[in-house]
């Protein structure tokens, strides 16, 4: 596998891409999409490009293959954003030109099911960026949450270190996209609980895998996104969250006990594990359930660790996931996890 290599960074001014490689959400709600891409333009100053299957439900794999193709080889295009996740796009990165996406890297900026789209990119070379879909991060009601915002700016704009802090204030409820008063004013946050460390003795610094967990697993049981050698995650860091469709605790478990079996998990010499999402409209959990659902998890996580990656060290409720703020995550880049000063440091 070739060592990533960061594409180059846009500027204010570029056009960039904005596509759905997964579902075609914008065309059923327009009303965060369009939120997005006015951010985009207004605070970024990023001139963005629809493609033809971006708000457009039932696209086929092949439709949405192509309009990757045509954004990564316009010239005009610097950077490529995806609209929101979805559950299919492990049909689309087999139709992918492996040689046309090498020859023209480009920063993508996506997370949930694009893990899949992240680890091939990373597979050939290029380092992504996990998180900022156009929807969720950038449509979000009232303003950006400040922290989400800033790691943004930073990853598009400014090549470097970067230090991620955890949350001041977080949610993982959400509010109708249908509605218009959704978009009134920001949601509800609750102040921030910070960071749990295990195993914090020493300083680790690698390059990343990893992503939503559920989508990891897909990739796992169709023989993708995985270096055919695994030393090539030798000291690496592994970043794992899960989605909104909130796995059970056992669920967890027995994906990372498999990545375990297959010797994947002990090759980290670190772990950032993203806050749960424990609320969805199909399971709107009272708070008491909700941090019973994020603890049962959590001590999932640790007993799959205890057993396949006993001195990895380990930092829970990492905000990278499906909660708010969400902090962008260079995957196939650097990132220093330093457990003596309670630190990470990514390199965008």
């Amino acid at each position: 596998m070739t060592t990533p290599s960061y594409p180059p960074k846009p500027s204010p001014g570029d056009r960039v891409a904005v596509l759905s490689p997964s579902s075609g959400l914008p065309g059923l709600f327009p009303l965060p999409y369009e939120l997005g891409l006015r951010r985009l333009r207004e605070e970024y100053r990023l001139e963005p490009v629809e493609y033809p299957a971006t708000r457009r439900m039932g696209a086929t794999p092949r439709e949405r293959a192509d309009d990757l193709h045509a954004a990564f080889t316009d010239p005009e295009i610097k950077a490529v954003f995806a609209s929101i996740g979805g559950d299919d796009q492990i049909t689309v990165v087999p139709l992918l030109d492996r040689e046309l996406i090498r020859a023209h890297p480009k920063p993508f900026f996506g997370m949930s099911d694009n893990t899949h789209l992240l680890a091939f990119l990373r597979e050939n070379g290029i380092v992504g960026f996990h998180g900022a879909s156009v929807m969720v991060e950038l449509g979000r009601p009232g303003a950006m949450h400040p922290q989400t915002a800033a790691s943004l700016r930073a990853a598009l704009f400014t090549p470097g270190a970067y230090e991620l802090r955890p949350a001041e204030r977080w949610r993982d409820s959400d509010r109708d996209w249908a509605d218009p008063a959704t978009f009134d004013a920001e949601p509800e946050t609750r102040p921030g609980t910070g960071w749990t460390w295990v195993n914090a003795g020493r300083v680790v610094e690698g390059r990343t895998w990893g992503g939503c967990l559920e989508t990891v697993g897909s990739m796992l049981m169709a023989g993708r996104g995985v270096a055919p050698n695994l030393s090539e995650y030798d000291g690496g860091v592994l970043f794992l969250e899960t989605s909104e469709e909130l796995p059970g605790a056992e669920e967890v478990f027995r994906t990372l006990r498999s990545m375990g079996e297959r010797g994947l998990l002990g090759r980290f010499a670190a772990l950032l594990m993203g806050r749960p999402k424990t609320w969805s409209f199909e399971r709107p959990h009272t708070p008491a359930e909700a941090v019973a659902y994020a603890a049962e998890q959590r001590e999932a996580v640790l007993r799959a660790m205890r057993v396949y990656a006993p001195d990895a060290v380990i930092v829970l409720d990492v905000d990278l996931g499906h909660t708010d703020p969400q902090l962008v995550i260079p995957y196939g880049g650097g990132v220093r996890v330093d457990g003596p000063a309670r630190r990470v440091t990514v390199t965008y």
